[in-house]
């Protein structure tokens, strides 16, 4: 049986009104510290979210889950958050927030193999 790691995700939600706290579930991220991983993973359905917010800026928020998703890889040299260590950066992308991307709490599991729970959690949760 292979052994099973601690891993934690929240899903990133797109809410177009914050006072409304309506959201639409659009990514989810995935962090285990033991297996040094950290990964976001997200969907933009055209379609879906201008169902659900006939206001949806859908370049606007292409640029946010884009920069997400840069500081969750590390890889802006020049941007202090995306330098912090993964634990740092996961802990700074599911803080609390009032913006139109937000992500919801995070919850902990147990998985050999933490890409497995990204693609298992964006099929299930996003789709």
């Amino acid at each position: 049986m292979p052994e099973k790691h601690m891993y934690e995700y929240a899903f990133i939600r797109y809410v177009p009104k914050v006072e409304r706290e309506e959201f639409l579930n659009v990514g989810v991220i995935v962090f285990s510290k033991s297996k040094r991983f950290l990964q976001m993973k997200y969907q933009i359905d055209t379609r879906r979210l201008q169902a659900f917010s006939s206001e949806v800026d859908l370049a606007e928020l292409r640029q946010y889950l884009d920069a997400w998703d840069v500081i969750c890889r590390g890889e802006a040299p020049n941007q202090p958050i995306a330098q912090l260590d993964q634990a740092n950066r996961f802990r700074w992308l599911t803080a609390t927030r009032s913006t139109i991307i937000q992500s919801s709490k995070v919850h902990p599991g147990l998985c050999s193999d933490p890409t497995q729970v990204v693609t298992s959690l964006f099929k299930g949760y996003v789709l």
